[in-house]
């Protein structure tokens, strides 16, 4: 009878259930960052689900790249645990750290392209610092170039693109790696009109081939118009956490 029921219990945990919530990706657990007396961040508690598109909203100073920097570890907190797929990334070591890093792409609002290398070789570059084979480059590139529609500038230099074009190359460079993580801090800050709805469009492109996309920024009226999950920060703390979708 033992036996009987531990198959039956066996096969239930098998058993896929619909329509349940997926786990969190990302959690932050009370966490506060201070720089000296300035309180960046306190007692900060919030989840990301894989998959979702997460706009994190505020003032300059308010604390969204802090957030950002602690998530890729950039930071580690003054107090509470980020837990990402289970683990604490504050007890990281150097090696771990390393292979944990490509899994989060980062996007900046200065692109920090390598002005002396092309389009292709700054996101080659991504790959040969991981020791990736010739053949790997050749092949994954132009497949990145052509996603982000600069397929025809692999041969260009950082100082003859455009604004939004030098950023589609930093979103390309933050792909190479197919993170299950994308962090875009103030991507669209220094571009016109036209080209933040490109920047904009592509990030949710990168978004339903299921990437969670986290995009701080100060501009609410571009998150007003995405219709999805907007968190509010403000001295630190967050004040409001909505899901904005219409299907909600």
């Amino acid at each position: 009878m033992q036996l009987i029921a531990k198959l039956k219990k066996d096969a239930i945990s098998k058993v896929k259930i619909v329509g349940t919530k997926p786990a969190n990706l990302v959690e932050f657990f009370e966490v506060s960052k201070n720089y000296g007396n300035i309180k960046a961040l306190c007692k900060v508690n919030v989840a990301f689900r894989p998959g979702e598109f997460v706009s994190i909203v505020g003032p300059s100073g308010a604390g969204k790249s802090t957030l950002a920097k602690l998530l890729i570890r950039e930071e580690i907190p003054s107090s509470g645990k980020i837990i990402v797929a289970g683990r604490d990334v504050a007890s990281f070591n150097r090696r771990t750290l390393s292979k944990y890093r490509r899994k989060i792409g980062v996007v900046f609002q200065d692109y920090k392209l390598l002005a002396h290398k092309s389009v292709f070789e700054n996101i080659a570059f991504a790959l040969e610092v991981c020791d990736a084979l010739t053949s790997e480059i050749r092949d994954r590139v132009p497949k990145i170039l052509n996603m982000v529609g600069l397929f025809d500038r692999a041969n260009n230099y950082p100082h003859e693109l455009s604004g939004g074009e030098k950023q589609r190359v930093s979103i390309a460079r933050a792909l190479i790696h197919s993170p299950k993580i994308l962090i875009a801090d103030e991507p669209t800050g220094n571009l016109d009109p036209k080209n933040t709805k490109e920047v904009i469009d592509l990030l949710l492109q990168i978004n339903r081939s299921g990437t969670l996309v986290v995009l701080a920024t100060h501009d609410e009226s571009i998150v007003n118009q995405l219709f999805r999950r907007v968190i509010k920060v403000e001295n630190g703390k967050i004040t409001q956490d909505q899901n904005r979708s219409k299907y909600f």
